[in-house]
């Protein structure tokens, strides 16, 4: 079953024929939310808001390894995360949509391990590419046939918010090789790899990066809202050409 993780800007999936929600105890401590099951376009699926129904949890005090621990435990057989990002790349305008290819990490701090107690087996995984090509694909496919045009690829810094970037830190995350700079993208790959659970993304290009184009001083988040209303209605169809591929 697919699994869906919304970001900001997609806490509830409009379109979602909700049949249950379930609380989910995980020796991890509690997950964001209660994880929705329902159907999307008569296909078995469950959400879960990233960041709380009430949107209440920033990036760096989400509870990762509850999320995915408890969506594995569900019956989770793939997991496609939406998260809004800034550009930094020109082309990549507020209101695009784009499906990453790598991640630079640059958050410090978080547990992104399952594997940490002292009697655990050292485990490594590999992490060469972190997103899963055939669920990249797959949404590819989708927002093709929808209509949307999605982005083919993109590095993803992680940062470790809650507090946007400086321009000085966006220009050394451009030099690093980075096109769009979020906060939730590790260690959520990580736990996934770690779970053997296929992983992907949709990022929805909210704002120009610190620096960048419109952003050059200062980001106006008034403008953001609006983008992404108008962005993750797009998203939510791409998604239902997902479900009925």
């Amino acid at each position: 079953m697919l699994a869906i993780i919304g970001g900001s800007g997609l806490s509830r999936l409009s379109s979602l024929n909700i049949q249950r929600r379930e609380i989910v105890r995980t020796p991890y401590g509690e997950p964001s939310g209660p994880i929705i099951f329902g159907q999307l376009c008569n296909q078995p699926v469950m959400f879960l808001a990233r960041h709380g129904y009430g949107h209440t949890i920033p990036p760096h005090l989400v509870n990762y390894r509850a999320n995915f621990w408890a969506l594995h435990n569900a019956g989770a057989t793939a997991i496609l995360s939406v998260a809004s990002v800034g550009g930094i790349r020109a082309d990549l305008v507020p209101g695009t949509l784009v499906v990453p290819h790598q991640i630079i990490d640059y958050t410090w701090g978080r547990i992104s391990t399952f594997f940490e107690r002292a009697d655990a087996p050292v485990h490594h995984i590999d992490f060469t590419h972190p997103y899963d090509q055939i669920l990249r694909q797959r949404i590819l496919e989708a927002a093709q046939r929808a209509g949307e045009t999605m982005i083919d690829g993109a590095v993803y810094a992680t940062t470790q918010g809650p507090r946007l970037e400086t321009a000085a830190e966006i220009v050394r995350l451009e030099r690093d090789g980075a096109d769009v700079v979020g906060m939730t993208g590790m260690p959520e790959a990580a736990l996934a790899r770690e779970l053997q659970l296929p992983y992907a993304a949709i990022n929805v290009v909210a704002n120009f990066a610190a620096g960048k184009g419109d952003s050059a001083n200062g980001i106006a988040f008034d403008d953001i809202e609006s983008v992404l209303q108008d962005a993750m209605a797009r998203v939510r169809t791409v998604l239902e050409h997902i479900c009925t591929c």
